[in-house]
C-alpha cells in the first residue's frame, strides 16, 4: 500500500494523479498464462468491497468503477514472467481533476472510511473473485459483473462508430453487435 504515488499511471501508460489520503495497492499473483478474464474478476472484487461500506458502484468495461456516473477507482494489470501485477486505486480523501470525465470519492458518498478498513475489505474480496476464477468458476463472476454493469444492451462508441453493447463471453471478451455482425473485443476502449 501506498500514501500517494508520484508516478501514477492508467491503460495506454496515461498518467494519473495519484494524491495523499487515497487508497494505493498493489496484488501480485502467480500466473502462468495471461488470463483477460481477471480485469472482471477484480472489477467485481473493488465494486463488493465499495458495497460492503453502502456506496453503490457500476462497472464500466472492463475494470473502471463508477458511482453516479463518475470514477471512483481504477486498475491496472500487467503481467511480468509468470506473475501478474494488480495494481488497484481507490479514491477516498480526495479525487483528480481529468479532462473528459468526472471522477469522485468516498469521503464525498459515506465520510470516515479509513484506509486500512478499505484495504482489509478489498483484500477479502480479492481472495474470494479471483479465487471462484482460479477454481473455474468466471460464470459467477460473469454474472456478477453484468449485474453491476453500466450500458448493457445501451448503443455505446467503438472505434469511431456505434454498436450495441451485449456482454462478456465466456473466455472474457466484450460482445458487441454492429447491426447484424458480432463483434468480439478484448483490448479496446468504449465509451456509454
Amino acid at each position: 500500500m501506498a500514501a500517494a504515488q508520484s508516478d501514477g499511471r492508467g491503460r495506454y501508460r496515461r498518467k494519473w494523479i495519484s494524491h495523499h489520503g487515497n487508497l494505493y495497492a498493489s496484488f501480485i499473483y502467480d500466473a502462468p498464462h495471461r488470463d483477460p478474464r481477471l480485469a472482471y474478476s477484480v472489477a467485481v472484487a473493488i465494486a463488493e468491497t465499495l458495497l460492503k461500506f453502502g456506496i453503490a458502484p457500476q462497472i464500466k468495461w472492463p475494470n473502471d468503477i463508477l458511482v453516479n456516473g463518475k470514477k471512483i477507482s481504477g486498475t491496472l494489470i500487467e503481467y511480468a514472467k509468470d506473475f501478474v501485477i494488480i495494481g488497484i486505486g481507490i479514491n477516498i480523501a480526495s479525487n483528480p481533476t481529468v479532462p473528459n470525465y468526472e471522477t469522485t470519492k468516498t469521503d464525498d458518498l459515506k465520510p470516515g472510511i479509513s484506509r486500512e478498513d478499505l484495504l482489509n475489505e478489498l483484500m477479502s474480496q480479492m481472495d474470494a473473485w479471483i479465487g471462484k476464477l482460479s477454481r473455474g468458476n468466471f460464470n459467477a463472476v460473469r454474472t456478477r459483473w453484468l449485474d453491476l454493469a453500466i450500458g448493457i444492451g445501451a448503443e455505446i462508441t467503438y472505434r469511431r462508430g456505434r454498436a450495441t453493447l451485449c456482454g462478456i463471453n465466456d473466455d472474457g471478451a466484450l460482445i458487441l453487435r454492429r447491426g447484424n455482425e458480432y463483434i468480439m473485443s478484448f483490448a479496446d476502449e468504449i465509451s456509454i
